[in-house]
């Protein structure tokens, strides 16, 4: 892999295509209670697993390196993509999310990763929580509603994700929102 400048990157699982259209449909939803939040595009819907941010090449290959050793140890395996959350919390929410249920696998695999990217340089994740960002808000319109809508859905079940592979992705940001690039594909 040849990368002449520093890219935005980050480590992520992707979802099963069957369920892309059930969680759009969950979007809809919340579209329809007008609250200010700037929905993910289909095809960026993932499970991040690290945000490294800007890294150069040297870096991208030692992430490499232990994402290739440490996968080995892992097998696939599947997650229930299940209730809708927010981060921080429902007093002032940022980030709109789907969460996760049997994930002791992938919870695992994060922290074994996580603990070899720390060796390397990079921030621990703290308190990780497997989520699939559905979107962030841009302001805090109607927050009532959409504060009734994510208690209603906290309990939603979208349907099971094999979790097969890693995917090292560069994003980069336009005006329109991120661009994703797969950058290296990792099976488990």
């Amino acid at each position: 892999m040849v990368i002449s400048q520093d890219v935005r990157a980050f480590l992520a699982v992707d979802i099963d295509e069957s369920l892309i259209d059930k969680i759009v449909e969950i979007q809809e939803i919340f579209k329809h209670i007008n609250a200010p939040v700037k929905f993910v595009e289909p095809e960026n819907l993932h499970f991040t697993l690290k945000f490294f941010g800007d890294v150069n090449e040297e870096k991208i290959e030692e992430v490499n390196d232990i994402i290739v050793k440490r996968v080995e140890n892992f097998s696939p395996f599947e997650i229930l993509i299940k209730g809708v959350g927010v981060f921080p919390s429902l007093r002032y929410i940022r980030v709109l999310w789907l969460g996760a249920e049997n994930f002791d696998s992938f919870s695992k695999l994060q922290m074994d990763l996580d603990q070899e990217f720390v060796k390397i340089g990079f921030e621990k994740e703290r308190n990780y929580v497997p989520h699939l960002t559905m979107g962030r808000l841009k302001g805090s319109g109607n927050k009532d509603a959409l504060i009734k809508k994510i208690e209603e859905l906290n309990n939603i079940a979208v349907g099971k994700t094999t979790i097969d592979r890693l995917i090292l992705k560069k994003s980069e940001l336009t005006p329109d929102g991120p661009i994703y690039t797969d950058l290296k594909v990792f099976n488990l």
